[in-house]
């Protein structure tokens, strides 16, 4: 009784994980012939207990199931030649199916054998001549895939793929124990004195099979895998416990029920955190581990930062190399791209439509348990890129709010510098008058650069109000450019560049790049050589203008061969007051800053050989208001 009872539970099993391979078939590699092989085995269940269901009566369908076991082990040689990427060529998957296939149709067209009553199973068959030369078929074919496992076993060991070597190992190891299983055949038909018990690990025969590819990532395991290991373990449980109901001192069909029942429900959880682990091996994560990413994650206050603090996480977590990368990008795609095989693992975070996500990339080859991990861990990852976010904006906030406070004591100083100092300027003028040329010379010179300190504080401090209009950069460009005395223009610069921006504070911010150029030059530099690829000849003098154009934005470029920006203040170079020029305010480059925030875009120092110095504005391309009220921080 509890043999019939657990080979109608193995059926009942096998036909169930032959279901869910077909169902997922387009996922995995050779799963629709690991399902025909299954249900090959299921077969051969059915024509085994086919007499003891119906009786001895249905002895020749039993012999046709029989017959099929050949055919079945051809299937299961090809399986493991397309999961071991053994590539044996047309020809030698085609002998394997001609053998399967010739003994089966020998079988079913002699009759392999005769059934005998045994003590312990029932009606079972005994193979006569035909018989054992189509088990010998089967035999080889079964021996072959196993061979075939164990070559790619070793070949996987000699070039260090643990991955795959794992993954060989456990469909061995489940063929091995599936091996084991028939010999409870074998005891029954040699007619020896032990009870075949062997049979009774047969459920786990295909459970361990399945199991080892879902460990090992032939195909996706999720929570359906698990919720149907779970159901698959608790009605082997209810089977158990009924199998020993016969065991009480008292019969009762409603005590039996209610015992079942009871083992059922007090067993449920630890049932289900055994399926969890079976499912995701090494993919535990307890509420400790999700505080500790957390806390580990706090640290970080850019997206850099949290991107390579996440990375050291998580590689160390699953034991191998994980790139995380964080983002803002547009809306993540329903399904998400497919990394190149054999990359590394990726987590990418993005912010999308309904906030922060995280997406796996390249982890098709991954162990649930590490994709599970991993899963997770994004989670928390998509949490720490949400607060860095508003960190950041928070930060940007308060700057800006600083900014404008300073802006507001840089203006009230320069209104009260520029009121009174007019006064003290203009006698100093008049009280030249009648001094000699060269005084009144110097003199002007540097009353005109008080002047112009005066008038960049008050432009620098005032608020702004910007006026975009259609504008021609290119045009502007080599207006403001009269007034150098020797400059050159790139090919970009020979046709409009229409962009969005305010006439005035364009030509502003030329005007002062060009004069930081013309200032720089007069300082002094040597030529640029113009032997390298790509360099242009230039004298001492020589100013050089260029632009490039993206998909986003238009970039000119500002060059010169002086003596360039010294290093101690690079950092600080559009900060007010960071002069290079002798002589300077200090504010033009500051002012320069501001008009290109204002606009959406940037100044930056470059380098572009052979030039010493070169200057580079971004304009955004984006269509924005025609009027915009701005008072933008300094990048």
């Amino acid at each position: 009784m509890l043999i019939h009872a657990v080979l109608g539970f193995a059926l009942l099993e096998t036909l169930v994980l032959a279901g869910v391979l077909i169902a997922w078939a387009d996922r995995v590699a050779g799963a629709r012939l690991l399902a025909a092989f299954l249900i090959g085995i299921s077969l051969w269940m059915v024509g085994n207990e086919l007499p003891n269901w119906l009786g001895p009566e249905t002895e020749p369908v039993m012999m046709m199931l029989l017959s099929t076991a050949p055919f079945t082990s051809a299937l299961f040689f090809h399986f493991c030649t397309v999961f071991c990427r053994v590539d044996l060529g047309r020809w030698g998957v085609a002998a394997a199916y001609a053998l399967g296939a010739g003994a089966t149709i020998a079988a079913m067209v002699w009759v392999p054998g005769h059934i005998e009553h045994h003590r312990d199973i029932g009606w079972i068959a005994v193979a006569d001549t035909v018989g054992w030369v189509a088990s010998m078929a089967w035999v080889i074919l079964g021996i072959a895939g196993v061979s075939v496992l164990l070559h790619a076993l070793l070949r996987a060991q000699r070039a260090g793929d643990g991955q795959k070597l794992r993954q060989i190992a456990a469909v061995t190891a489940s063929c091995l124990w599936g091996m084991l299983c028939l010999t409870g055949y074998g005891i029954a038909v040699l007619d020896w004195p032990v009870y075949p018990f062997p049979l009774l690990g047969l459920p786990l025969y295909s459970l361990i099979l399945v199991y080892g590819i879902l460990r090992y990532g032939v195909f996706v395991a999720n929570t359906w895998a698990r919720r149907a290991l779970v159901w698959a373990l608790l009605l082997a449980l209810g089977v158990g416990v009924l199998a020993l109901t016969p065991l009480l001192p008292f019969e009762s069909r409603w005590l039996g029920g209610l015992a079942v029942a009871a083992s059922v429900l007090a067993l449920n959880g630890p049932v289900r955190r055994v399926a969890e682990r079976l499912v995701y091996p090494g993919g535990e994560v307890s509420i400790a581990d999700l505080g500790a990413w957390r806390s580990a994650l706090l640290s970080a206050e850019t997206p850099q930062a949290l991107a390579e603090q996440a990375a050291a996480l998580l590689s160390n977590r699953i034991g191998a190399q994980v790139e995380v990368s964080i983002g803002d990008a547009a809306p993540m795609p329903p399904t998400p791209p497919i990394a190149p095989t054999g990359s590394t693992p990726q987590l990418v975070c993005q912010r999308a439509e309904g906030g922060w996500q995280s997406t796996l990339l390249g982890w098709d080859a991954a162990p649930p348990g590490p994709r599970h991990v991993a899963e997770l861990f994004g989670t928390v990852v998509a949490e720490a890129a949400a607060r860095v976010e508003q960190a950041q904006q928070f930060a940007a906030r308060e700057r800006e709010r600083q900014l404008q406070a300073r802006l507001a004591e840089l203006g009230a100083l320069a209104a009260t510098v520029a009121h009174d100092i007019r006064n003290p300027l203009n006698i100093i003028s008049m009280a030249v008058a009648m001094a000699p040329e060269d005084t009144r010379r110097e003199v002007a010179d540097q009353v005109g650069r008080i002047s112009n300190l005066t008038h960049d504080l008050l432009d620098f401090a005032k608020p702004w109000k910007l006026s975009k209009s259609p504008l021609d950069l290119a045009a502007h460009v080599r207006n403001a450019a009269m007034r150098l005395p020797d400059v050159s223009f790139g090919a970009r610069l020979d046709g409009p560049l229409m962009l969005q921006a305010d006439p005035r504070r364009v030509d502003q911010a030329l005007t002062n790049l060009f004069e930081n150029a013309r200032i720089a030059m007069a300082h002094g530099g040597d030529a640029a050589s113009g032997d390298e690829p790509g360099a242009v000849a230039t004298t001492h003098s020589h100013v050089h203008i260029d632009a490039d154009v993206t998909d986003t934005e238009v970039l000119l470029h500002v060059c010169d061969a002086g003596p360039g920006v010294p290093e101690e203040i690079r950092s600080r170079l559009f900060e007010p007051f960071a002069s290079r020029s002798p002589g300077g305010t200090g504010l033009g480059l500051a002012i320069v800053a501001r008009i290109m925030a204002a606009h959406g875009g940037s100044v930056a120092l470059t380098e572009r050989a052979p030039w010493t110095t070169c200057f580079t504005l971004r304009f955004p391309l984006a269509p924005t208001e025609q009027t915009t009220t701005t008072a933008a921080p300094q990048p």
